[in-house]
């Protein structure tokens, strides 16, 4: 079978293997099952633990963890109520505060997070962290992880594809050619990818959190306050794997109604 036949039998292969957004109803990238990607994250998050200083019986501590479980219960409310009850059957949620001085929290495929002691100045009350939390776990809710993945396998096979063209019509220029392909494929599919991410999870987050109960205007409150911090220190939106925090701030602004709206359904309401 010739490489270029197997690459598009690959891409077909790759194009049917897609899940649903419950949050958004879109077809996504699932070329690597969660049955599998799961156990592999569980595995990296106990390790990850291990090899670093969890902060546990404390009052942060024990604010992450209960954060995290109202979190949890309102995306369980929204998934049953849009008629995903199974949704989060395979997941494994676990909420560690870990020291550090990074201003950063994350979320592995399956509910693994982490929330670093750096991050703790920046949220400054239960709303703060509730707004970090529930970006972090949209992100595993809307299986990122899993369509990085695809992505990434997506690019491999184009780089492929691009290195047996330059063979066949420019072989003399076939580094510059997988050198400007790697460029364009970065800066115009993957970084633009990972930003819409963010974008998809601060949506979900915010509709998360206001259905947990803490108001989501404090998610642009929080932004303003890590815009104030990084000014003068991010990259170009352009080259950066996040959008700017000024897009962010705008989007999040005119997302309030409709978390507000979603909130609603479930008798929260802010005055």
């Amino acid at each position: 079978m010739k490489l270029s036949y197997k690459i598009g039998l690959f891409v077909v292969v790759l194009a049917m293997s897609c899940a649903k957004n419950p949050f958004t109803g879109k077809k996504t990238m699932a070329f690597v099952p969660n049955n599998q990607l799961f156990p592999s994250a569980f595995q990296q998050y106990s390790q990850f633990l291990a090899e670093n200083k969890v902060i546990k019986g404390t009052t942060d501590a024990k604010r992450i963890e209960t954060i995290g479980m109202k979190i949890k219960a309102a995306a369980e409310k929204y998934l049953t109520a849009n008629g995903y009850p199974t949704y989060l059957n395979e997941y494994k949620w676990e909420y560690n505060l870990v020291e550090s001085k990074e201003l950063n929290a994350w979320c592995m495929p399956g509910g693994k997070i982490v929330f670093y002691t750096g991050i703790l100045p920046v949220c400054k009350d239960d709303a703060g962290i509730a707004a970090v939390m529930g970006h972090e776990v949209a992100h595993a809710l809307a299986n990122h992880g899993q369509q990085r993945m695809s992505a990434g396998l997506l690019q491999q096979v184009g780089a492929v594809g691009a290195a047996l063209a330059a063979e066949k019509y420019a072989p003399k220029y076939q580094n510059e050619a997988m050198q400007a392909y790697g460029a364009a494929s970065t800066v115009g599919g993957i970084l633009p990818f990972s930003r819409a991410h963010e974008s998809e999870a601060d949506m979900i987050g915010l509709t998360l959190m206001a259905i947990a109960g803490y108001n989501p205007d404090n998610a642009v409150k929080l932004w303003e306050r890590m815009s104030a911090l990084s000014e003068g220190k991010t990259p170009p939106e352009f080259l950066s794997t996040h959008p700017s925090n000024e897009t962010r701030i705008k989007e999040l602004q005119a997302l309030l109604p409709q978390a507000k709206a979603e909130a609603a359904k479930f008798g929260v309401t802010f005055n």
